[in-house]
């Protein structure tokens, strides 16, 4: 792998100040649930979980005037982000503490998102678990929302960043190599999307998430605890949650505004598609061209053994158009979506009140016995935090020579019409480029992970 260099960029200076300056507010909490490293946790709530009981007197003080919680339940402006797949996930030492927390939150009338009400575990039992409202204790509520960015980081760092873009992009690689020859078209579509995979993953496998590794260093879990978190993980992958745009609806997160990753997301999706079909047609002139062709067919069967659940993985592909979406799949996981996952951890984490990697306190089971004392305490220490601050800001940075998505410096396609595809999917991605750029000129906090010029075109790092 090459030699990184900082992706300097005085935007992403003046965010992480407002950041350090803004992170105990509500706005700014329920912001990064959108917007920042683990943008996939926020889901629309239509119904509240049972083990959650949350009472329109708790929280009437936060909604609009003379609007119960139900009315607002039933117009689709309160949403959920619950930890239960942190629950009961053993911890590495006894000094060190995870919950599996339950957080509400609800789109006011600035249409900014805002937590309402916290319960720091999956246990409805109010005399160990209260639910923390926006009114309580100054430090009951900012503790209440360390621990939910706590679980936070947790979960973005095993499953959203780790296990559904770098380990999933190496189950492609692998089969790409076994089942495509080097002169397959779709061999020579994916290979600058699988650059490195391999390489970093093997490395992260050896320095960060093996047995006593640096995650272990400044996280709640151990090796046990890691893999039983994505194990858990695995279990409710699917194809489907892949596809970008099946997985913003399946959370109900169509309309909500501002919410950027998922207005680039889908851009970035359409443009890769497009390209990705255009490509499709030019091999194959027919359904018929795509059953017959074993190669392809063995390898989304390969791929199928290596996600461990071929049951929510399809054995085969009948038609170009589920071919296209298939390898629009692998493009835009290798690419835009650990883009959005990954180059943002220096912002979000750098300061580390705003989501503390492990916490040394156990969860209050009372309010009104937490302090500023207590919350210094519950942070991780000097030697934790500096290897967070070492770990993320590494994982922030691009390579010295990247190559970002559309660029194709070895040219495998010989053909003048495969040609003309990538120099109308490199003008696309330059307008998208062009657009968010814009957009973002009106934006206090400027959202760039998704701009297609600050996406590698695999995962790399």
């Amino acid at each position: 792998m090459q030699d990184r260099v900082s992706s300097t960029n005085p935007d992403n200076e003046q965010s992480e100040e407002t950041v350090m300056q803004d992170w105990t507010k509500d706005y700014m909490f329920g912001y990064q649930f959108l917007n920042g490293c683990n943008p996939v946790m926020i889901t629309k709530c239509v119904n509240l979980p049972k083990n959650f009981p949350v009472t329109h007197e708790m929280v009437k003080g936060f909604l609009k005037t003379g609007v119960t919680l139900q009315e607002e339940l039933k117009a689709g402006n309160i949403y959920i982000a619950d930890y239960k797949i942190l629950d009961g996930v053993p911890t590495s030492s006894s000094q060190r503490y995870l919950a599996a927390p339950i957080c509400l939150l609800y789109k006011d009338r600035l249409d900014q998102i805002v937590p309402i009400a916290i319960q720091l575990s999956q246990n409805r039992n109010g005399e160990t678990s209260p639910i923390f409202v926006p009114s309580d204790n100054e430090y009951d509520w900012m503790l209440a929302k360390m621990w939910v960015k706590s679980a936070d980081f947790i979960v973005h760092q095993l499953v959203t960043h780790l296990l559904k873009t770098h380990l999933i992009s190496e189950v492609f690689e692998m089969a790409m190599y076994r089942q495509l020859s080097a002169v397959h078209s779709v061999y020579k579509l994916l290979k600058p999307h699988i650059r490195f995979t391999i390489a970093i993953n093997a490395a992260a496998r050896e320095k960060l998430f093996n047995e006593g590794g640096i995650f272990s260093q400044f996280s709640s879990l151990d090796r046990a605890g890691m893999n039983t978190v994505m194990q858990s993980a695995m279990k409710t992958l699917t194809y489907e949650s892949l596809c970008f745009p099946e997985a913003i609806k399946a959370r109900g997160m169509e309309d909500l505004p501002k919410y950027y990753y998922r207005d680039d997301g889908m851009k970035i999706w359409e443009a890769i598609n497009r390209f990705v079909s255009a490509v499709v047609k030019i091999y194959y002139d027919s359904d018929e061209a795509v059953q017959k062709d074993a190669e392809i067919q063995e390898f989304v069967k390969d791929v199928s053994f290596g996600m461990n659940n071929s049951g929510k993985f399809q054995k085969s592909l009948k038609t170009r158009e589920d071919l296209s979406e298939y390898l629009t799949v692998v493009i835009f996981t290798s690419s835009a979506q650990h883009a959005a996952v990954n180059f943002g951890q220096f912002e979000w984490y750098g300061w580390i009140p705003n989501s503390p990697s492990t916490m040394r306190k156990p969860p209050p089971e009372q309010k009104g016995q937490v302090d500023m004392k207590y919350i210094k305490e519950s942070l991780p220490d000097r030697g934790c935090s500096s290897l967070v601050l070492g770990t993320v800001w590494a994982l922030s940075q691009f390579q010295k020579n990247e190559l970002f998505l559309g660029t194709y410096p070895d040219m495998c396609f010989t053909e003048q019409p495969v040609k003309e595809a990538i120099k109308t999917f490199q003008m696309k991605l330059h307008e998208v480029t062009n657009n968010i750029k814009s957009r973002n000129e009106g934006l206090t906090m400027e959202y760039c992970y998704l701009s297609p010029d600050k996406i590698p075109n695999s995962v790399a790092i």
